[in-house]
């Protein structure tokens, strides 16, 4: 994942605005997890088929914009629905 720490404090949040933080490991896994279960969906509640390397996480814990092979996805309805999982 190549989030620098020099960028991390530029990244906000398309659908609120807010500071984003990289998600832990543990989430990251329980997402991956979903989507291998076939249980995880994103904004609009479209089924979620590909997995995530890592994420980033608004502040309220609800949405994680995926990264995936070093591209942030920082689409409001692409963003996993994660408030389950934390």
């Amino acid at each position: 994942m190549m989030i620098t720490p020099d960028i991390l404090p530029i990244l906000r949040c398309p659908h609120g605005g807010d500071a984003l933080v990289l998600a832990d490991a543990g989430l990251v896994e329980r997402v991956n997890q979903a989507i291998a279960d076939g249980t995880a969906r994103d904004q609009l509640g479209t089924r979620i088929d590909t997995p995530i390397d890592a994420g980033m996480v608004n502040p309220a814990g609800d949405r994680l914009y995926p990264i995936r092979e070093n591209i942030t996805t920082l689409i409001a309805d692409d963003a996993v629905q994660i408030a389950e999982f934390r």
